[in-house]
């Protein structure tokens, strides 16, 4: 009988890692796109500058900040605006902001500057050029930001209760990448080794956004309170994040870009089993995992959210962590495959919540295991994928079996399993899910149900012979092409697949937005509803100037130092 020690532990699954419970339960780890970023960023020495800041006392005007690393420079330029309360919106469809922002390649001129002071500040309504490769926008907190001002130009710091709660003093509203309005195209930055990796262009330009907010409430609260201001305690701004407000725009995303998606999946499954089959830790890697537990107590600890699904997440995970603690206390975590054996015990005894928040922290002690992972993240196979017209219809009838074989057996003509529909509003220019039999939408829908997609070509399938080509099939159903063309995918993208009904009327897209966000690195998700949510993003991370003398890792858990 073989052993453990003599079978390599597989990575987990697609049918348990890639229901939409789990995939909604996912914790930023190692390889999370923000940490990729600024491990990058000391470990090649990047220096910044801020060579403009013309902002008047009103708040209103233009920086530059820029990120110089060892061959490209990168800029964000800003653009402060003074805007009325009741202009205020984190809509896709709002046509003012407290602040926008694109993301140059290089350095601007003054005549950039002043060609984009045309066009940025109005996003959609404006065109940019393939110089820039980002545009965004964001918004004040407006319970934190005057607190802030008014503090810092009486001369005291804000209250940290209130710093806390919120998280952030700006929440970006959309960072808009890949040939948005205009900028340049992902195939312009992909090759390069500093954007190689999924959106680290979005994710400099909300580094360097993070920045300007802090500088630009210092200067309010300067420009207010004059000699008698004070600047924001730096252990106060590196606590402050920037916030995000996501909806239904992303959730399809991880539907249409199933190689990406499976790259992503892959990958961090892929770190879990390497770390499950560490034979023997070390005392120093098990007192690591030790300390990082700690540490996402405090973190879980000042995770709020008001709906009633996180209340009740963070209610198990926190007696999760209680189950957590008392196992460590009394586990070795030193012998015989400790992180497998944790991972199993887990699996038995905690939420999804809970086993996803272990599946992350096991990763932290493993550098040298984990962190290469990230240069396999993008999908570089940007050549058009072509349907394998020579496959026999009984190879078809597998590969559907093997990805969608839970989605046959759904009864699809009942009400509650095709209840939902995916559409864009012409209205609101976004995503939008409706009721299918509440609402004139289904000639509108979008290709956003691969399930019960691939369980009508099953039904046509029943009707071939086995040894039928693809070809054949498709020349009289053409309607089956995109469905063909995602399971001849699935030979090379195992984890590409959602195995759930992404239309059925208990469907959760905060699921599907979680599951991105987390890749992104993101914190302290608080959903508004069954349909968007708030994060944080950069909380605890350093500044530019501190790039080089500070944690540029471990930074996602900065309560370290008064955990210990």
């Amino acid at each position: 009988m073989e052993t453990v020690a003599q079978t390599r532990i597989s990575p987990r699954s697609p049918a348990q890692v890639m229901r939409l419970s789990r995939l909604g339960s996912l914790h930023q780890c190692r390889l999370s796109f923000m940490r990729i970023l600024t491990r990058r960023m000391q470990r090649e020495r990047w220096t910044f500058s801020r060579p403009v800041f013309e902002i008047d006392d009103k708040g209103v005007g233009v920086a530059v900040y820029s990120a110089h690393g060892p061959t490209r420079s990168y800029s964000l330029i800003a653009f402060a605006h003074d805007l009325p309360p009741e202009m205020r919106s984190d809509r896709v469809i709002a046509t003012a902001w407290d602040a926008t922002f694109t993301l140059f390649d290089g350095i601007p001129t003054r005549e950039d500057i002043d060609r984009l002071s045309k066009n940025v500040p109005y996003q959609e309504a404006g065109r940019v050029t393939d110089s820039e490769i980002s545009v965004s926008r964001a918004n004040r907190s407006v319970r934190l930001w005057e607190h802030f001002v008014d503090a810092l130009a009486n001369g005291q710091q804000p209250d940290i209760e209130k710093v806390n709660a919120v998280g952030y003093l700006m929440r970006t509203t959309a960072v808009y990448g890949s040939g948005k309005l205009g900028a340049a195209d992902r195939e312009k930055t992909a090759e390069r080794p500093e954007t190689n990796a999924p959106f680290q262009v979005e994710m400099l330009s909300v580094f360097l956004t993070r920045a300007f907010v802090r500088d630009l409430v210092n200067f309010m609260a300067q420009s207010r309170g004059g000699d008698k201001a004070v600047a924001l305690d730096p252990t106060i701004a590196r606590s402050l994040g920037i916030g995000n407000s996501t909806g239904l725009g992303m959730a399809p995303y991880i539907v249409n870009h199933p190689v990406l998606f499976n790259n992503w999946i892959t990958v961090r499954e892929e770190a879990i089993a390497r770390v499950r089959n560490v034979i023997t830790a070390t005392v120093s890697e098990a007192n690591d995992f030790r300390a990082v537990l700690r540490q996402s107590e405090r973190n879980v600890a000042l995770w709020k959210s008001e709906h009633p699904i996180q209340v009740e997440k963070l209610a198990d995970l926190r007696m999760d962590l209680d189950r957590l603690n008392a196992f460590v206390a009394g586990e070795d975590l030193i012998n015989d495959h400790p992180w497998h054996r944790l991972m199993n015990w887990s699996e038995a005894n905690l939420s999804e919540e809970g086993q996803e928040l272990v599946a992350s922290l096991i990763l932290e002690p493993y550098a040298e295991l984990v962190d290469g992972l990230a240069a396999c993240l993008a999908n570089t196979n940007t050549d058009s994928f072509h349907i394998n017209g020579a496959m026999s219809v009984g190879e078809l009838k597998d590969l559907l079996n093997e990805c969608f074989g839970w989605a046959c057996d759904v009864n699809w003509q009942e009400r509650e399993n095709c209840a939902r529909a995916w559409y864009v509003s012409e209205e609101k220019l976004e995503p939008r899910l409706g009721e299918r039999f509440e609402e004139p939408i289904a000639e509108y829908e979008q290709p956003l149900a691969p399930a019960r997609d691939a369980a009508e070509l099953n039904a046509t399938l029943a009707d071939w012979a086995s040894d039928a080509s693809v070809a054949e099939l498709l020349l009289k159903h053409p309607e089956h092409r995109h469905t063909v063309r995602r399971l001849q995918v699935h030979v090379y993208a195992p984890y590409g697949e959602i195995q759930d009904n992404t239309i059925s009327a208990e469907v959760l897209p905060i699921d599907m937005l979680r599951c991105k966000l987390s890749f992104f690195g993101a914190t302290h998700f608080d959903p508004r509803s069954d349909r968007w949510v708030r994060i944080c993003m950069y909380g605890g991370a350093p500044y530019p100037e501190e790039i080089s003398r500070r944690d540029c890792d471990r930074w996602v858990y900065p309560e370290l130092e008064a955990a210990q």
